[in-house]
């Protein structure tokens, strides 16, 4: 039993923060911003955006690439670390809005390698029998967390999400050949969020805690050199493949410098490796939802071939897909 990929879909905000438009925002250049990031611009959701907004468009969208209805998914996850609310799940308001009626509904907490996890755990449910399609959402709207006077963190992300519906088929080489998860709590410490948990709740006053999105950016930046490369690596060496095996590689977008590094690792040329860091920023577990639906808009993407997908965020966790398309 394989899952299978029957529709993909993204879904972005129309306004767009330029690094010129920062430069009037915060202490920073355009210049300085490409260089060190690859970044030109990025998607900005509305103050009546939320991530469903996100998750519920890319979601229709790929039911009607795969030429289905909401009542045909029996489950939808969503991978998100800023979900409209703490609780209830964002999953149970993309299964309402898409008429999901039959479904099971959770969201996946693993940051911006938060689509890697939720495609492992929906195909470990096909393969199993628990449920014959699933719907997987990746999408974050990290850009309401920013503190837009930290030069270390409001140019780098961006917002918007990705979906794909995937089905569980016998007797076929396609779908999702084999997923590595991995993680390292020892770095929590180096990005996250410290207000709104159980830790220091939103509804009481805390001083000294800060309400915005903070990151330790050399620290993650060394980590994502090592962990990407390291992932892929790993992951082929469970499949019994090797880098030329790979028809095209669709990275997490944080960084340009850490796409090239991976890439680098595993020898693959430029026209194998996905890159739409320029003009989103990072999306977090939207990045690779969207960057492998813009591939196949694209035609860089088709049946039959070989992607490879990896990310790391927040945890630490990062981690690793094999599909056949």
């Amino acid at each position: 039993m394989r899952a299978v990929v029957k529709g993909i879909g993204h879904s972005v905000p129309s306004g767009v923060l330029t690094n010129k438009d920062l430069e009037s925002m915060v202490s920073t250049t355009d210049e300085w911003i490409i260089q060190r990031t690859g970044i030109h611009e990025r998607r900005v959701a509305t103050a009546e955006e939320t991530a469903s907004t996100f998750a519920i468009e890319s979601s229709q969208r790929a039911l009607a690439s795969a030429g289905l209805t909401g009542a045909d998914i029996d489950m939808v996850i969503v991978a998100t670390v800023t979900g409209d609310r703490i609780f209830p799940a964002t999953a149970c308001l993309v299964q309402d809005a898409i008429g999901a009626k039959h479904a099971g509904a959770f969201d996946v907490g693993a940051a911006c390698a938060g689509f890697i996890y939720a495609c492992s755990v929906a195909t470990a449910m096909l393969e199993s029998g628990q449920c014959k399609r699933a719907l997987v959402v990746g999408v974050d709207v990290l850009t309401k967390t920013l503190d837009y006077t930290d030069r270390s963190t409001c140019i780098l992300f961006g917002d918007g999400g990705g979906a794909v519906v995937l089905e569980a088929q016998e007797g076929t080489d396609r779908g999702v050949l084999k997923s590595l998860l991995l993680s390292d709590g020892a770095g929590a410490k180096h990005i996250g969020m410290d207000l709104g948990g159980s830790l220091h709740p939103v509804c009481k006053p805390h001083e000294g805690v800060t309400p915005y999105l903070y990151m330790a950016g050399a620290e993650v930046y060394r980590f994502a050199v090592n962990a990407m490369g390291d992932a892929c690596v790993k992951l082929l060496e469970l499949a019994g493949m090797t880098s030329s095996d790979i028809d095209l590689f669709v990275p997490h977008q944080a960084n340009l410098r850490i796409i090239d590094s991976a890439a680098e690792r595993l020898k693959l040329p430029d026209e194998k490796v996905f890159i739409n860091v320029g003009k989103y920023g990072n999306t977090s577990g939207g990045s690779i939802p969207i960057g492998l639906s813009e591939a196949v808009e694209q035609g860089r993407l088709k049946p039959g071939m070989l992607v490879m997908t990896v990310g790391f965020g927040a945890g630490l966790v990062w981690g690793s897909n094999l599909i056949r398309w």
